[in-house]
This record gives structure tokens, C-alpha cells and sequence, in this order.
């Protein structure tokens, strides 16, 4: 891993998922389908990135 993708992980990804799942927390109808699809773009988006850079 770079040094451009850890500053990306640890100043832009990290603190916007936090954020994102504050707000959803805040919606108390539909805050519990937001985080599950929080979740499961992250671990695509994770996923996608391990098998991208595994091949170089």
C-alpha cells in the first residue's frame, strides 16, 4: 500500500464513513437499512481495492 492511499484511508475514507454513520444513526426509521448499506458498499469498495492491487 502507498503513502497516498494510507493519507487517503486516514484523512478522507475513514472520517467520512464515521460521519455517514452518525447521520444514519440519527434517522430512527430508516437508519438501520442505511448502515447496513454503509457497510456493504465499504466491503465491496475494500474488497475491490484488495484484488486491484493484488495482481501488481
Amino acid at each position: 500500500m502507498s503513502a497516498s492511499s494510507i493519507i487517503f484511508f486516514l484523512f478522507f475514507l475513514i472520517p467520512l464513513t464515521g460521519f455517514l454513520f452518525w447521520v444514519m444513526r440519527q434517522d430512527k426509521r430508516k437508519g438501520r437499512i442505511g448502515m447496513f448499506i454503509l457497510g456493504f458498499i465499504v466491503i465491496v469498495g475494500v474488497w475491490y481495492m484488495y484484488i486491484m492491487t493484488k495482481g501488481k
